[in-house]
């Protein structure tokens, strides 16, 4: 039963990267004022620089949320220890390009300073892991590298709580500025607590 378990916990998870991977690719079919940019004025929509920030986040966050997931696969990790590698190098330039992007429009963010300094703050925590996790296995860290990887991709994966989260604190506040107000922070803070716990977790059965 616990395998069972584990089985469909882990295609779930896979099937909401894959789905928000994918998502950004209806802000190139659709009318741009859809989603969070409803409610962005004409004049940053317009501006190049923001729109590059945006593109580049969304689009390089998204390739990031879509290959990362697979990166957890253990028989991956041993049986395809070169594909693991190219997806890996994939993963990182993404999120270091989606993160610098990410913090730029942080700075634009709905709901003022505390939306800016939290999802500013999200940006600046995923480059930062996904760096120390690049950085420890070029020094063969192994350990360290799975750690920060993980912490790096529950950073990733707040696009996925982000919109998880958001309907759900709309349908109890009825306000969507103080829905997003709370989303800043509750889509990738409760993420990274996980990742503690999970990393906490391993360790112990390393022991045992």
């Amino acid at each position: 039963m616990k395998t069972l378990i584990n089985k469909i916990t882990w295609w779930i998870f896979g099937l909401l990267c894959v789905a928000i991977g994918l998502y950004p690719l209806i802000y190139f079919f659709i009318d741009r004022h859809f989603g969070l940019l409803s409610n962005k004025t004409q004049a940053l929509l317009n501006d190049q620089i923001w729109n590059i920030a945006f593109y580049g986040h969304i689009v390089l966050g998204g390739l990031a949320l879509l290959v990362g997931w697979t990166q957890f696969s253990s028989k991956l990790r041993k049986e395809r220890v070169n594909l693991h590698r190219n997806i890996g190098r994939v993963y990182v330039i993404a999120a270091l390009v989606s993160g610098v992007c990410g913090i730029y429009i942080a700075q634009f963010a709905t709901g003022g300073i505390s939306n800016i300094i939290g999802f500013s703050l999200s940006g600046v925590i995923w480059l930062a892991t996904t760096f120390l996790a690049y950085w420890s296995i070029k020094n063969r860290a192994i350990e360290k590298h799975e750690n920060y990887m993980i912490y790096s991709y529950a950073v990733c994966f707040s696009a996925v709580t982000l919109r998880i989260w958001l309907p759900l604190l709309m349908y109890v506040f009825k306000d969507f500025d103080i829905a997003y107000l709370i989303v800043g922070w509750l889509s990738w803070v409760p993420n990274l607590v996980v990742a503690y716990f999970i990393i906490e977790r391993k360790k112990k059965l390393l022991i045992a």
